[in-house]
């Protein structure tokens, strides 16, 4: 079952980059930002209220339970953790095509075992040492189909950009095990309608004081804001693809490694929509390094079983 919510999840990532990308173009970044949180946001405190009223009852699907400070400053560090990777995404998606940042999105599975490497002393086995050195050469293939279109990954910020923000990712993720894990198992075992509820509230009170403090006194010397309908859908598709990903987690059995990996096959989706709806250029060198990335997933997943 946590599979499938797995693949599930991963589809419905792929929508999100493709309307996120959708409403950056021509637009600016960050009051898209704050209303993707804003939204966010909504969908989310009807179900806080509703459970502290009792409208949503304990066994409910939707139930946020009650959490005092002991588990809201774990959520608070995520909610920083997870912002910092959307605003350096953010920014790298408006600058880059969507079938560059895929691909490099997609090698997040790879710094998720090089974290788990470094910080839980997990070891890797021959198939993932694979998938990490198929994942490194992807990635200089990437480069080098990124020059066709005169991007140079060495000097161009907005690479870096998207590399940080698949850092950031990776740990969140690492973060996302030891929230999830049962004391027993060494983490804080925090309830997973808790920790998406709150983290995007923190995250719209973040979003907030930039959007006052930073875009808007500096509005007018900036790219122009613009209303897109896709915002709305960057909110919707991404509470959807967490809602179905921390209740994957949250099952017996569920491996963060192999969900980490499957979501990343959010790619596929991204990659088709940036090759037909965007037209982007280069495509035919960009499909062997993305088989090259997809290719590292399956030797990740073969050594993760």
């Amino acid at each position: 079952m946590w599979l499938i919510l797995a693949f599930t999840s991963a589809a419905l990532l792929g929508f999100y980059d493709v309307f996120k990308k959708k409403s950056l173009r021509d637009n600016a970044v960050i009051p898209v930002l704050f209303l993707n949180t804003l939204v966010c946001s909504l969908i989310f405190l009807p179900l806080i209220a509703g459970s502290a009223c009792g409208w949503i009852g304990e066994g409910d699907l939707f139930h946020v339970p009650q959490a005092g400070w002991d588990a809201q400053k774990y959520i608070l560090l995520k909610s920083c953790i997870v912002l910092a990777s959307w605003i350096f995404g953010y920014f790298g998606m408006k600058h880059l095509p969507l079938t560059i940042v895929g691909p490099i999105n997609a090698t997040r599975p790879v710094m998720v075992l090089v974290g788990a490497l470094l910080v839980f002393g997990e070891r890797l086995n021959g198939y993932q040492w694979v998938g990490v050195a198929l994942a490194v050469l992807s990635f200089f293939m990437l480069s080098r189909s990124g020059k066709k279109e005169g991007i140079d990954f060495k000097h161009d910020r907005w690479i870096y950009f998207v590399v940080l923000a698949s850092l950031l990712g990776a740990v969140s993720g690492l973060y996302d095990k030891y929230l999830m894990a049962s004391p027993a198992n060494g983490g804080v075992g925090l309830d997973r309608m808790v920790v998406q509820s709150y983290y995007n509230l923190y995250q719209l009170g973040m979003m907030g004081l930039m959007l006052v403090l930073l875009w808007w006194p500096k509005r007018t010397q900036a790219t122009p804001f613009r209303w897109d309908w896709c915002i709305i859908l960057i909110s919707l598709f991404l509470s959807a693809a967490d809602f179905v990903y921390f209740y994957a987690l949250s099952l017996d059995g569920a491996m963060i490694s192999i969900v980490s990996m499957v979501r990343r096959g959010s790619v596929v989706v991204s990659f088709l929509f940036g090759a037909m709806v965007f037209r982007e250029k280069n495509l035919r060198s960009k499909v062997a390094d993305l088989l090259l990335v997809l290719l590292g997933m399956v030797f990740l997943y073969l050594g993760s079983r």
